[in-house]
């Protein structure tokens, strides 16, 4: 199983970015699925999650701002940032817990640089 997370880039502040990871099964092989954000010398930090009913979390630094959604047909999860902010920038990880036949097991995806300048 893999997940391919896309989408990063170059923003300015106030800008919009979406970000996507496609895994390589079935959506609904996985109990929940989310991204976590990690900047430089800073630990990794969930970000959002999304389970397998649509049932979304945020914390409480990002809500209002992004917005997880998925794909069922495409096998792919997204994050819509809004009004990025210089403090958004990070390396962000998709990552998702399997079920079923997958169950217990960790995913990660290889992780997208969002950097946002002032």
């Amino acid at each position: 199983v893999q997940l391919q997370a896309s989408g990063g880039g170059l923003v300015q502040a106030g800008g919009s970015l979406r970000l996507s990871c496609e895994a390589s099964t079935r959506i609904f092989s996985f109990n929940i699925m989310g991204w976590y954000r990690q900047a430089p010398g800073d630990e990794r930090e969930l970000v959002a999650t999304i389970t397998n009913d649509g049932s979304a979390y945020y914390v409480d630094s990002v809500k209002g701002r992004f917005t997880i959604s998925r794909d069922i047909a495409k096998n792919t999860v997204y994050l819509q940032i809004d009004n990025l902010k210089p403090d958004d920038t990070a390396v962000y990880y998709c990552t998702a817990h399997g079920r079923l036949a997958l169950r217990g097991r960790d995913y990660w995806g290889q992780g997208t640089q969002v950097t946002v300048s002032s």
